[in-house]
Formats: C-alpha cells, sequence, structure tokens
C-alpha cells in the first residue's frame, strides 16, 4: 500500500516544491515506484518534472472535480522516472467550484484510494497557504513532511501550521502525523541556524532529519531546465543532500532501498 506524504508549509519560499520534485527522484533512484501529485496551481512541481504545462489536457484539477479518472490525468516524467498527477493555472477555479460539493476536503484522498496498490509512495505538492487545495492534500496524507529553513519567522510559520494539523486531525484525518522536519536551505556557518536547530530538537526530538539541504545553487538552476537537480548535476551538494534524503526517509519507513546508486546518477 503507497505511503503518502504531504509536503507542506504555510510559509512560502522554503523549498517545499524544491524537496517535492527532488525527493520523488531520489526515491525512484533508489527503486520506488513514485508518483508526485502537484496540488499548487502555479504547477512549479510540474514544469520541475519535465512537463509542460500548456500542453496537458487532463491536470489533478479535472480529478478532484470528478470529471476524468485519476488513472487518466497521470504522465509520466521521463527525466525524473516517477509518475506525475499535474496542475496548472486552471486549478486556481478548483476551489470556487468545490465550495459546495460534497465531500470537498476529500476529492484527493477518494481519488488517490484508487492508486494504492500501485505506488510505494505519493508525495503531495501543497500550496503555501491554508486552503482548500491544502486541506484536500492533509486529508489524504498519513503523514507531512515540513521543510522550513532555520530562521526566526520560521519558527514563528511551524507553530501556525502545527495548530492546523491539530484542527485537522480533529475534523478530517484523525490518523495524521508529522513524519519529519526538514531543514533547507541551511548555512552551517550560521550562527542563526545553528540556534533554530538546536531550538527545533529541544522541541521535536526525534523529528528533525539528520539530513539538512544546503543552500545549493545547482538547486536554483535545475527548474528551468526542467529536471530533477540529480539528472541536472549529480555531483552537486544539493543532489547529494536529496539522495540521502530519500535513503533517510526509507529507513524512517522501514522501508529497503531496492537499486544502489553509485557512481553516475
Amino acid at each position: 500500500m503507497a505511503k503518502i506524504l504531504a509536503v507542506t508549509n504555510q510559509k512560502g519560499g522554503v523549498g517545499k516544491t524544491t524537496t517535492v520534485v527532488n525527493l520523488s527522484a531520489s526515491l525512484a533512484l533508489l527503486g520506488k515506484k513514485v508518483l508526485l501529485v502537484d496540488l499548487d496551481p502555479q504547477g512549479n512541481a510540474t514544469t520541475g518534472s519535465g512537463l509542460s504545462k500548456g500542453d496537458l489536457t487532463h491536470t489533478i484539477y479535472q480529478v478532484l472535480l470528478r470529471a476524468v479518472s485519476p488513472a487518466d490525468a497521470i504522465h509520466r516524467s521521463e527525466v525524473g522516472r516517477y509518475d506525475v498527477l499535474p496542475a496548472n493555472r486552471s486549478l486556481a477555479g478548483a476551489e470556487v467550484e468545490l465550495v459546495d460539493a460534497d465531500e470537498r476536503e476529500y476529492r484527493l484522498k477518494a481519488a488517490l484510494s484508487t492508486l494504492y496498490d500501485i505506488y510505494d509512495y505519493v508525495l503531495i505538492d501543497c500550496p503555501p497557504a491554508l486552503n482548500l487545495l491544502t486541506l484536500n492534500g492533509l486529508t489524504a496524507a498519513h503523514k507531512l513532511l515540513i521543510p522550513m529553513q532555520c530562521e526566526y519567522y520560521a519558527l514563528e510559520g511551524l507553530t501556525d501550521l502545527l495548530q492546523t494539523v491539530r484542527r485537522v486531525r480533529s475534523h478530517l484525518n484523525p490518523d495524521i502525523a508529522i513524519e519529519g522536519l526538514l531543514r533547507t536551505m541551511l548555512d552551517p556557518r550560521s550562527s542563526l541556524a545553528q540556534q533554530v536547530s538546536a531550538e527545533l530538537e529541544r522541541h521535536f526530538s526525534g523529528k528533525i532529519y539528520q539530513t539538512a539541504i544546503p543552500r545549493n545553487v545547482r538547486l536554483a538552476e535545475a527548474p528551468s531546465f526542467g529536471k530533477p537537480v540529480m539528472h541536472y548535476d549529480a555531483s552537486s551538494k544539493g543532489a547529494h543532500a536529496y539522495l540521502e534524503l530519500g535513503k533517510e526517509l526509507l529507513t524512517r519507513f522501514g522501508d529497503q532501498v531496492s537499486r544502489e546508486t553509485t557512481g553516475s546518477i
């Protein structure tokens, strides 16, 4: 049965989409069958996976409206070696169209239930806001992966997110839990980063990934080429960090690496 992770943070610019794309590619390299669900109308995870938003006929938008089946909207990221339920700007209209719909918060969960036996991991890229699309992602997920920068405002944003998780657990998804907090864009030389890391360890012991994602120019460049970083520059620090994150995630789930990635990716 697929393990479904929502990658979410109500604060923007924390590396959420970068994490979804590159973790999907890492898990695929490690031998797992992966589906990336782009739930953000900006569609950055879609283009970062090498798909053209303008060429898409069926997307997650039609799936949420139950106009097409999930299987009909899935596209293959040939460069990333995983599947994608893509998004484009049309998704922005879903909130308006679903406002009076039955089970509107459960649309994604119902759609993904038809794919449980196909994939090992499903990663959901949630928008950086608490809206109906994000609620669909949180309702469908088994676990949350929270990317965050090690800065003061990130701690405030984390407090808001935890309040949201408690509300979702109370009303929509009682089984949802935090899988882990991922430190992104980390500069280990920064005293502030060290202080925030220590604060996180104090309050979320056991939930912080040992792997941290460094600031890396290759991570910033890769989306403009429509590639995950390990298929853009396999030797970069960013590529190695996300591959290590994939291995750490599998270890946390008690899963095995079914393909070794040695030498050239």
